[in-house]
């Protein structure tokens, strides 16, 4: 059912997103990622031995209707892989929520699990490998077998106009996405930069920053200043 011209029906999206969720979590398309996500999960990090592990591959999440698409890499191998969350229960999340919530994207400034009381309002969540890999480095063979799954959730998450990549594999996806599905991009494409806005068809943006990796925060190449800055500029594409 459609309700505008091109664009589903709230219903119809939720329902398709939740197809979508099961094929992702019951993925077994890249060997080695399945032995890894589930060692980890059995090995345990010596904090959380008492906890249960995800183990499995990890879904986006957030708003159904949003117009905010921000788009990792892959799941931590003790952060989401853990949760079963993205971002969530690591470094990284911590950046990122505490982000979301100063811009009005999340009610709490904290996430540290699934039924912790986080809501995304105008948000989603994803990334274009679903699987925590070793070293977090997934090949290019499992990138393209993870690839179907973002391009399908990008497809139902029809409402977004802003797509926010973290990093610079999440800023090749996208672009490697929107070629493979016809649509009009600058060539060459625009480098990878912290801060750096592209244009698409229908007034839509994507706007690229610095993942909030401990490699990145701990070092000062991001500060949260240079990351709400990143914010301010999706809440200007986006209004009110």
């Amino acid at each position: 059912m459609i309700s505008e011209p091109g664009r589903l029906d709230p219903a119809a999206r939720l329902a398709a997103l939740a197809t979508l969720e099961i094929q992702v979590v019951d993925c077994h398309r890249c060997p080695r990622l399945v032995e890894w996500r589930e060692e980890v999960a059995r090995e345990k990090r010596a904090a959380f031995r008492d906890e249960e592990y995800w183990g499995r591959p990890v879904p986006g999440f957030g708003d159904p209707e949003a117009r905010l698409v921000v788009i990792g890499l892959a799941p931590a191998a003790h952060g989401a892989n853990r949760t079963g969350r993205m971002f969530t229960g690591d470094r990284s999340g911590e950046w990122l929520y505490r982000a979301l919530h100063r811009a009005g994207f999340a009610n709490q400034a904290l996430s540290v699990g699934r039924g912790d009381g986080l809501d995304l309002a105008d948000a989603w969540i994803s990334a274009p490998v679903r699987c925590a890999p070793p070293a977090n480095k997934p090949t290019a063979a499992e990138r393209a077998n993870c690839a179907p799954y973002l391009a399908e959730e990008l497809l139902l998450l029809d409402r977004a106009e802003v797509y926010l990549c973290l990093g610079s594999l999440a800023y090749q996806a996208m672009w490697s996405l929107l070629r493979d599905r016809g649509e009009t991009l600058e060539v060459p494409r625009p480098p990878f930069g912290h801060g750096a806005v592209s244009a698409l068809d229908g007034g839509r943006h994507v706007v690229a920053s610095y993942h909030p990796s401990q490699q990145n925060t701990f070092t000062g190449r991001l500060t949260e200043e240079m990351f709400d800055h990143v914010f301010a500029t999706v809440r200007g594409f986006l209004g009110a």
